[in-house]
Formats: structure tokens, C-alpha cells, sequence
């Protein structure tokens, strides 16, 4: 079993077996701050911190009969389904964590355990939608000071090799990203989260419009067998010579969605752009008469 599954279970474990959704989040993510090298990563949500990998992994704890979700009108727990005493598996220091978390936040209400993740990780609470039902406006003020509200036009590529969902999203937030375009072919990842509709239901669930173009992807059998640079641009350059030429409105569609947005990242799987055919998109781009916004890969 991986590990982060582990605390999951451990934290449960320790919290006497239950805990309210929107509760476990925030231990997790206060847990978590104590490692060093943490096991899951959060992003601004509508009630604050929120970990999609860390929900997936619960369901996918459910399927194994570890853990259910019962839903009462009042509330949604998390429940151990049997005394499985993960928590003497963890590491000492995560113990710990997660003992001193307990003691911290056992006697806190739902709303002042919100609220205390608020006041000390105020860029979590940029995308809530309770924040103004709990918080002053001087708390609220400072919240506001984390937000990101840029006005300039930019334009950007980012893909999301060797990073967790969560990593990628807050990278779209922190650059004030309003329009996310899929240029893959097929949207589809063995990757969790990039799959077409988890990345689009990510994303439009922290306020960020998400669009598939699939007329400026690649087949998938055309990127086999890429072992060089010279093969990668072999590549790209028939990619250049095909599929934007014969997909010139697309380009156009997309120059338009920039003035339209403001500030638009297209996205593909490889790190680097240069690696990756969005480095041809956005050449195809840069080359039009009219463009003159800034871009940079995230």
C-alpha cells in the first residue's frame, strides 16, 4: 500500500475512526505541513485547502472496504471500516504530527478548524466561498492580499510531467490563469487527474475555464520510438508542415481566446516546450501579424 494511504488511515485511526469531509481535509493538510517532504500537495478550494489526490485515495481505500462515506443531512464522514492499526506503521515524525494536529484542533468546531487554517495559510482560503461568513475584514483583508489579480495579457505552456495535479494547478492560480487549452489529440493520462474530464472539472472547480483543441494534437503512434532532440524535431517539423498548416483556424481560434481571456496557458504532457509540440503552437502563434503578448513556459 503506498504510504500516503497509510496516513491516511493513520489519522483516522488516531481521530477515533470518523471525521467529518471537510475536517479531514484540513488535518491532512496541517499534518502534512510538518513533513518535510510532503505526501500530498493542496490547492485553494471552495471551503480552503484541498487535496484531490488525497479524495481520490480515500474512494479508492472505500473499494478495498477500508474506509465509507456516510452522507447524514448535517454531515459527510469519513469512517474506518475496521481497527487495521496503521498509525504504528507511520514514521515517528509523522506520528507526531499527527499527534500534536490532534491536540491542537480535537475540541475545535468545523468552523474554527476552517477558520485556524485560514488565519495561518491564507493563500488557501484565496478561492472559498465561506470566507467572509467566518472571518473579520481584517482577516479577510489579508486573504485578499493573496489573491492573484493581474491585468496584463500573457500567455503560457505548461505541462505536467513529474508534478502532481494539485502542483499544476496552483502553477495556473499563481499566474492568474483564466483559460486552460488542451492541445492533446487525446486527452487522456494514465497520470491521475489529466484525464479530460478530471483536469476539466479541476480546473473549473477553482474558477479556471477549460478547453480541448484536439485539432493541434499529435497522434499518439507518431510519438513513439523518440529517443533524440533530432527526433522530437523531426517530428515537430512535419507537425508544422501538416497538421497546423492544415489547422490555421484553430491558431486564429486560439489568438482570439487570448484577447477574449487575457491570460491563457495551452497544455500537453512533456516539462520543457521544447520537447513538447505546444512549442510549435506557440511558434505558429508568435508568428502572426498581430501578436504581441508576452508568453513564458511554466
Amino acid at each position: 500500500m503506498y504510504y500516503r494511504r497509510k496516513l491516511i488511515l493513520g489519522i483516522l485511526e488516531e481521530f477515533e475512526g470518523k471525521l467529518n469531509h471537510t475536517n479531514f481535509q484540513k488535518i491532512l493538510f496541517l499534518v502534512t505541513r510538518n513533513q518535510e517532504k510532503k505526501v500530498f500537495d493542496f490547492v485553494p478550494y471552495k471551503f480552503g485547502c484541498f487535496s484531490f489526490q488525497a479524495n481520490q485515495d480515500l474512494l479508492t481505500l472505500g473499494k478495498y472496504g477500508l474506509v465509507n462515506s456516510e452522507t447524514k443531512r448535517e454531515s459527510s464522514n469519513w469512517i474506518l471500516s475496521e481497527d487495521s492499526n496503521f498509525y504504528s506503521k507511520l514514521k515517528k515524525e509523522d506520528q507526531s504530527s499527527i499527534k500534536k494536529v490532534k491536540r491542537e484542533v480535537e475540541h475545535f468546531s468545523q468552523k474554527e478548524l476552517v477558520k485556524h487554517t485560514y488565519l495561518n495559510y491564507p493563500f488557501y482560503a484565496t478561492k472559498s466561498q465561506i470566507a467572509k461568513d467566518i472571518l473579520s475584514d481584517v482577516e479577510l483583508a489579508t486573504v485578499k492580499k493573496q489573491k492573484r489579480n493581474i491585468e496584463g495579457q500573457e500567455f503560457f505552456t505548461i505541462g505536467y510531467e513529474g508534478i502532481s495535479l494539485e502542483t499544476y494547478l496552483n502553477k495556473l492560480i499563481i499566474n492568474d490563469v483564466k483559460l486552460l487549452c488542451d492541445v492533446r489529440k487525446n486527452s487522456l493520462s494514465m497520470k491521475y487527474g489529466f484525464s479530460k474530464s478530471q483536469l476539466k472539472n479541476a480546473c473549473e472547480s477553482i474558477g479556471i475555464k477549460y478547453l480541448h483543441i484536439p485539432e493541434l494534437g499529435i497522434e499518439s503512434d507518431k510519438r513513439k520510438k523518440l529517443v533524440t532532440m533530432s527526433d522530437y524535431n523531426q517530428l515537430f517539423e512535419e507537425y508544422e508542415k501538416t497538421t497546423l498548416m492544415d489547422n490555421q483556424d484553430s491558431i486564429k481560434e486560439l489568438f482570439q481566446l487570448v484577447h477574449k481571456f487575457k491570460r491563457v496557458a495551452i497544455t500537453c504532457f512533456e516539462k520543457e516546450a521544447c520537447m513538447c509540440h505546444r512549442g510549435r503552437v506557440l511558434k505558429s502563434l508568435t508568428s502572426l501579424p498581430e501578436w504581441s503578448i508576452p508568453y513564458k513556459n511554466l
